[in-house]
């Protein structure tokens, strides 16, 4: 058979492998107009306010059959106007998102490879940092298996290393160190968890190295679980605990702790949930790092939407205690108003400028998020925050108190399914 025989036999091979197996195509464009008035730190006197719109955009190839599983997702997040109008080099973000393959060895046990997002339970210590524009992703190797009475049993492995030479194919033939990313060197996790008729219970245990200075790997151990437990018609009690362990990545020796408690309740269509987050700090002058860092969890669904603890700063490792009062009011068919109200405090000791010791009280924020469900695939949200800020939070933040401290935005969201056979 001739060459432009089996070009013309391929499409016909292709919707004839097709037809056994699943192709969708899913596209997405999300816009995020943001006002910045003392977002994430503190306003500072006599300077501006920041309004700025980002956008992320992307394409996900999804294919799957009885044995292969594929996943490409590649995106742009870029801000409107950085780059000018007729340009040859482009400032923003163009990368792959998504690109894993899994094969399953039966129904039940099965291997991924490649880079893939990591969320579980509640996404406190892995999660997918969906809020963020670019997300998070992992480059690994992870197993899973399925028990038939469906217990789950995930083990994750990644070894990272950087290119030493950019213009050439990977030529490394000495070293392992990893120099000037802010990644791990390499990290193994595994996750189990068991649902039953009444909640769920899981138990995880994650092992991150990070690379020294002098060659060496700084390894750091976190233990811990999290449960979500129906109490009655429309209550539930939700309750996790991790202990970290090991040293920090300046050699250090680690131990910190993660508590959590949440009663959450149903009113008709409405929901309220009262809890405490409490996460060990460092006091001044010890040698011992006792603050507790949640590594890879979606921190900005938290600890308070302004993003001021733990989201890309430690804020002095003085670690928090957060009581919060949580709310989601049903107004329409498609859309709900979310009101979160939080109350944070230090857990570490607090030196006032005097030398004195300081208050704990850091302030009290307070979210709001509309959310509407506009179509299918298209969703709009608008968001407002407040942080009424303490003195002892000029300690850890730059900027004022005093300034009004504010934050704005609204997203809109269109996310259909391109394709799908």
């Amino acid at each position: 058979m001739q060459l432009k025989s089996y070009i013309a036999v391929l499409p016909l091979l292709l919707v004839a492998h097709l037809a056994k197996a699943q192709f969708i195509v899913e596209g997405e464009i999300r816009p995020r107009a943001e006002f910045r008035q003392g977002f994430k730190s503190l306003h500072v006197p006599e300077t501006d306010a920041a309004f700025f719109v980002e956008q992320r955009s992307r394409v996900a190839f999804n294919y799957k059959d009885e044995k292969v599983s594929l996943r490409l997702s590649l995106q742009d997040v870029r801000l409107w106007g950085e780059n000018s109008q007729i340009y040859k080099t482009d400032n923003s973000l163009s990368n792959v998102n998504e690109a894993w393959g899994q094969y399953n060895f039966t129904a039940r046990s099965a291997i991924k490879v490649g880079r893939q997002e990591v969320d579980y339970d509640n996404a406190r210590m892995l999660g997918n940092l969906a809020w963020a524009q670019q997300s998070r992703s992992h480059d690994m190797l992870q197993y899973k298996y399925v028990a038939p009475s469906g217990f789950q049993w995930h083990i994750g492995a990644a070894f990272n290393q950087e290119d030493v030479n950019s213009n050439a194919e990977p030529a490394r033939l000495r070293s392992t160190f990893y120099n000037g990313i802010n990644n791990y060197k390499t990290m193994q996790y595994s996750w189990m968890n068991k649902k039953y008729e009444t909640g769920t219970f899981s138990f995880l245990l994650l092992n991150n190295g990070l690379q020294a200075a002098d060659s060496s790997v700084n390894f750091s151990q976190t233990i811990g679980f999290y449960t979500s437990n129906k109490l009655g018609e429309g209550t539930t009690l939700t309750a996790e605990g991790y202990y970290q362990m090991g040293h920090d990545a300046g050699g250090r020796e680690l131990s910190a702790y993660l508590g959590s408690l949440v009663l959450g309740w149903k009113i008709g269509p409405h929901k309220m949930a009262i809890g405490g987050d409490v996460l060990s700090g460092t006091d001044p002058g010890s040698d011992q790092n006792n603050a507790f860092n949640p590594l890879f969890g979606t921190n900005h669904k938290f600890y308070g939407l302004m993003d001021y603890f733990y989201v890309g700063n430690p804020h002095n490792n003085v670690g928090l205690l957060d009581l919060n009062l949580k709310t989601t009011l049903k107004t329409g068919e498609r859309s709900s108003l979310m009101l979160h109200l939080h109350y944070f405090n230090a857990q570490a000791d607090l030196i006032a400028v005097d030398n004195s010791t300081a208050s704990a009280y850091l302030g009290t924020e307070a979210d709001m998020v509309y959310n509407n469900n506009l179509a299918k695939g298209v969703n709009l949200k608008v968001g407002f925050s407040y942080m009424a800020a303490g003195d002892s939070m000029e300690l850890i933040k730059n900027g004022s108190k005093d300034e009004l401290n504010v934050w704005g935005w609204t997203m809109i969201t269109l996310k259909p399914v391109l394709f799908k056979k």
